[in-house]
């Protein structure tokens, strides 16, 4: 198609950027947010021998 222009991406070519709204990269800094948080729920666990509830004084 001769006539035709490449419309531009929508969204950014870094995987790592921080964007809003729902995209890839939220995604990926929504599970790295979670894998953050899944890991020191298990540090607290083990270094305090309660599970985090108990640790906070909810349970």
């Amino acid at each position: 198609m001769a006539g035709s222009k490449n419309p531009t991406p929508t969204v950014s070519e870094d995987p790592n950027a921080l964007r809003w709204g729902f995209t890839p990269q939220s995604e990926n800094w929504n599970g790295r947010f979670a894998m953050i948080g899944f890991i020191a729920a298990i540090l607290v666990e083990v270094f305090s021998g309660q599970g985090v509830l108990h640790f906070w004084g909810i349970l």
